[in-house]
């Protein structure tokens, strides 16, 4: 029987590449597919357990209650003005780590990578001793009548301490993998370097831009640990979703039918935000 090495196997594989490329993955060993299986049902049976305990004939109105629009109003607006921070910060950061020498990549990719392996309440506690009033820039804010913890300002601030490096890990890859070859021949035209900036290097990487700044805000709005310690629990001051949603399981705050329906609405806007960027990156690289 012709095999892939025969010359009609070879023709079949240049007729048809798509197949011969996916012939492995339908070959996997049972060792292989019966955990792969086992890991997907851990991450979408737990969230798929959340649709049947909804009463759907409550859902609008839950999600509508006065708490429940103040804790989304509140997780959306802080939301976007860190991704604002994300973005301006973020952004410089991500270019200096893909344009330094290996070594102190490597060192400024650990020190930005720390906050997504750091317990958030970890990230919440540094936070507090770094601005809190006798924190050790806390002590200096406090004398010019500047008090950061326990506001909406600090929600932003963890917000963005734990979003940032998500935006700069996605598009520091980008970077090394659009290269530079394009900035070279654009210099040696003449062209300056905010001019080959903004003109040819940010575009090259709109994409990884993109998909960084999603990852940024739907990690803001989730976030809860370092939230919880830097800025607390007030309602239409720092009370996000997270927390309305934890303070209605421990009995307080919004109902618990609310928080239900916020986490479900949660789930699904996060879903819809992934689809769609994944089908506008489809239609980047096509």
């Amino acid at each position: 029987m012709p095999g892939v090495h025969s010359p009609g196997g070879a023709a079949r594989a240049l007729r048809s590449p798509g197949r011969a490329a996916t012939e492995p993955t339908r070959r996997l060993p049972v060792l292989v597919a019966v955990p792969a299986v086992l890991g997907l049902a851990l991450l979408v049976l737990p969230l798929l357990a959340l649709f049947p305990r909804v009463d759907w004939a409550t859902f609008p109105e839950a999600i509508t209650s006065p708490a429940a629009l103040a804790a989304l109003g509140l997780s959306l607006r802080t939301g976007a003005v860190a991704v604002v921070f994300c973005v301006a910060f973020g952004v410089p950061l991500a270019l200096l780590v893909s344009r330094v020498p290996r070594r102190a990549a490597a060192v400024l990719r650990t020190l930005v990578t720390l906050p997504l392996v750091l317990p958030p309440l970890v990230g919440g506690m540094a936070l507090l001793y770094l601005l809190g009033r006798n924190g050790l820039l806390g002590r200096y804010l406090e004398v010019v009548g500047i008090a950061v913890p326990f506001t909406t300002a600090a929600v932003v601030l963890a917000q963005t301490f734990v979003a940032m490096p998500f935006l700069v890990i996605s598009l520091e890859g980008a970077l090394r993998t659009a290269g530079t070859r394009y900035e070279v021949v654009a210099a040696t035209l003449g062209a300056s370097r905010w001019t080959v900036l903004r003109r040819i290097t940010l575009p090259l990487v709109a994409p990884g831009l993109l998909a960084g700044t999603v990852l940024s805000f739907a990690r803001a709005v989730g976030e809860f640990g370092a939230t919880a310690l830097v800025a607390g629990n007030s309602p239409g001051i720092t009370q996000t979703m997270p927390m309305a949603i934890y303070s209605a399981f421990n009995g307080s705050g919004v109902t618990r039918d609310s928080a239900l329906a916020l986490a479900v609405l949660l789930v699904v806007v996060a879903l819809v935000i992934l689809l769609l960027l994944r089908d506008w990156r489809r239609k980047e690289v096509w």
